[in-house]
């Protein structure tokens, strides 16, 4: 193999490596109480000029493998931070690796789903791994989809 192959494949292995660190792949587990998530959701996008709606999907997975997560509020905010929905009337409990989907009912118009948000809190008895919170959006124009996720980031945490 020639040098510059050589090079090559080196400069490849440490991108990958980077882009792996990067992404958490070389952090610790962090167990938790609890903690507080801020997740945008957009419930419509601007594409060649025209509105497209899309339906926001909220996914809540429990990645802890022997101890349940308990949701205890999933609001959603409007662009201009104004309270839409309530989405749970009580708390709801996720046993160990499970998941729930919480989808907008009523997606916002106009700049009023352009900045869009949920704010997530969830509890747990015993200290648990992390969940993953993202939101998913799904839309179409014509014969095009569209396609796109956004994690959560933490606001409170509870140790």
């Amino acid at each position: 193999m020639n040098n510059s192959i050589k090079k090559f494949f080196a400069l490849i292995l440490a991108v990958t490596l980077l882009l792996a660190l990067g992404t958490g792949a070389g952090a610790g587990v962090r167990l938790l109480k609890g903690q507080t998530l801020y997740v945008p959701s957009y419930s419509n996008i601007i594409g060649d000029m025209q509105h497209i709606t899309v339906r926001a999907n909220l996914i809540i997975h429990n990645t802890d493998p022997q101890h349940p997560i308990t949701l205890v509020r999933v609001d959603n905010y409007d662009t201009h931070g104004k309270l839409v929905e309530k989405y749970l009337a009580k708390p709801v409990e996720l046993k160990p690796l499970a998941a729930n989907r919480i989808i907008i009912r009523n997606p916002k118009k106009g700049d009023e789903g352009a900045g869009a948000n949920f704010i997530v809190q969830w509890h747990a008895a015993n200290k648990v791994t992390e969940p993953i919170v993202e939101c998913i959006m799904v839309g179409s124009l014509g014969t095009q989809g569209h396609t796109f996720s956004s994690q959560s980031r933490v606001i409170a945490e509870e140790e």
